[in-house]
């Protein structure tokens, strides 16, 4: 092979390339070695990084519940207002809309029935139980917080007495609820029978007979428990509720189907307007002074000894209850003097001219007017007047027909100057008529309801269970849970999604340039490795 040192272009071009093709291999290895080994570690810290923070991110996240949810229940009786609220978790544990009581607040003055000559003084009066109730819901909930106004008795007779002012006492309602930051679900007027099937619901969720925690905490249906039945004594009705019999009349609408947590009972539930506790002394005054021989003054042998007072006509005649009882001659102004004669056995005789038992023509299946009703079954719980009755007489649970009996007389029996001593609260319009309202209860119960020696004593006489109230409206409260979408549980990640998404981009993107770095490198290097055989080969061959 020869080689030419001459000075021609070919030769100092071929003697250029033999003097640095040495060099270059060994150039080449340490130009690429660092990038190589950084690209290399880069991406390895990526792929632990990314690795590490998904794992941590899915099995350290916590599982918050969604809080509590609030609902208000205004209760716009006959004789008052009560303001309910209620809490319940957002999820709803185990679907089963599980509610408690956590304030309540009486509403000062009488019932919103009474406002049916000024409508727009309503407001006035629950102001001041609406500043506590926005203090009890957090402020952040006002606006999502349900808020309800159901009228019972008190407005079913208004609405029937003058359905204009009803109207008008449930706008002034409406306008002043649309102006507080709760959410207004609207005012009603709720019928006898809701009000008496709500009531039997709040007694026998408060009482345990529909859920119970298990072992493992949750909410389950308790095996072989018996419902307890509901009766309410309001001032203008009174209802009753218990689970029928299998031998019940079906026809009737007393007879409902109700379901509750997958179960469905059988309820008999029956409300007797004017039978309230109100109501129906204003019946019994109304017999009396029919019976008396003067229409400006009356005996009453249920008001107690020496005591007297007075009221209008009005007073006795204006209700729908006693229309039918009103003189010819009637002016709504005229006074009526009373004095009370404290005498027990006639009272108990003339309260029972109240009800028409004869209606039933002694039918076993009758209560009085006329009304069906199935053979009381188990046990009852009686709230509302009859616990403040049973409570005048120093009683309160369970206890016998004769204690019953007994505690009745010797109350009647009392003279008025004695009756401060014997009551814890002492107030003029109550304590007068407590004695009517014993032996009042005596005949629904007995005559009425056919309670007898032997099943008296399963009646419990309650207020509240726990702290909380039985009355109709935790019921309604219960019912409209059901019907609330259960909100999905809080997750709590242990780093917050923006950073999270941060790295998990950064380190991907980190990842992804280191591999097409080394894939860079890797193709330049077959390249070259290409590029140096072909040489050697041209080299060779010449």
């Amino acid at each position: 092979m020869r080689f030419s040192f001459g000075g021609s272009k070919m030769g100092e071009k071929m003697f250029t390339v033999l003097t640095r093709q040495p060099c270059e291999p060994a150039g080449l290895k340490a130009l690429y070695r660092t990038p190589t080994i950084i690209a290399v570690v880069v991406l390895l810290v990526s792929i632990v990084v990314l690795v590490s923070i998904t794992v941590i991110q899915i099995h350290r996240q916590e599982v918050l519940p969604p809080g509590l949810k609030y609902g208000i229940v205004l209760d716009a009786g006959s004789s008052r207002t009560t303001v309910y609220v209620y809490q319940w978790p957002a999820e709803k544990e185990n679907n089963t809309g599980v509610v408690s009581q956590t304030f309540k607040c009486s509403v000062k003055g009488s019932g919103i029935s009474s406002y049916g000559n000024n409508p727009q003084d309503v407001p006035k009066a629950f102001e001041d139980c609406m500043q506590k109730v926005k203090g009890q819901v957090p402020s952040r909930l006002h606006r999502s917080t349900p808020i309800h106004l159901g009228a019972t008795a008190g407005m079913r007779l208004l609405r029937l007495q003058n359905e204009t002012a009803a109207n008008e006492v449930l706008e002034s309602i409406q306008s002043y609820f649309k102006s507080q930051p709760f959410d207004f679900r609207g005012a009603q007027i709720i019928s006898g029978q809701e009000e008496g099937v709500y009531g039997w619901i709040t007694a026998n969720y408060l009482m345990g007979n529909f859920l119970e925690k298990n072992l493992w905490h949750m909410w389950v249906h308790p095996h072989g428990v018996e419902t307890i039945g509901a009766l309410d004594l309001g001032g203008a009705s009174t209802q009753i509720s218990f689970v029928a019999g299998e031998k019940v009349d079906l026809n009737t609408s007393d007879i409902m189907q109700v379901s509750l947590y997958g179960y469905v009972y059988t309820l008999y539930t029956h409300s007797f307007q004017c039978y309230g506790r109100n109501e129906a002394e204003k019946k019994f005054l109304a017999m009396l002074l029919q019976n008396s021989p003067t229409k400006t003054h009356l005996t009453n042998p249920c008001y107690p000894r020496d005591y007297s007072t007075s009221f209008t006509m009005g007073h006795v005649f204006d209700s729908l209850c006693t229309a039918d009882q009103r003189p010819e001659s009637y002016n709504p102004d005229d006074l009526i003097a009373v004095d009370g004669t404290g005498d027990a056995s006639l009272c108990n005789a003339k309260v029972a001219s109240v009800f028409d038992f004869k209606a039933c023509r002694d039918q076993e299946t009758c209560s009085f007017d006329g009304v069906y009703q199935p053979k009381i079954k188990g046990p009852f719980v009686a709230f509302a007047g009859f616990y403040y009755t049973a409570s005048a007489l120093n009683l309160s649970g369970s206890f016998s027909l004769d204690t019953f009996n007994s505690s009745t007389w010797n109350f009647c029996s009392q003279n008025w100057s004695e009756l401060p001593l014997l009551l814890p609260k002492f107030d003029e319009v109550y304590a007068r008529s407590y004695c009517f309202s014993a032996n009042y209860i005596y005949h629904l119960l007995v005559n009425g309801y056919k309670f007898t020696e032997e099943t008296w004593p399963q009646i419990q006489f309650k207020k509240e269970v726990g702290n909380s109230s039985i009355a109709w409206s935790l019921g309604y409260m219960l019912s409209l849970t059901n019907q609330i979408p259960a909100e999905s549980p809080l997750i709590r990640l242990p780093i917050e999604p923006p950073i999270f998404v941060g790295i998990l981009a950064f380190f991907t993107a980190a990842a992804l340039l280191c591999l097409a770095f080394l894939a860079y490198l890797c193709s330049a290097s077959r390249k070259k490795r290409r590029s140096q055989h072909a040489f050697d080969h041209a080299v060779d061959s010449e």
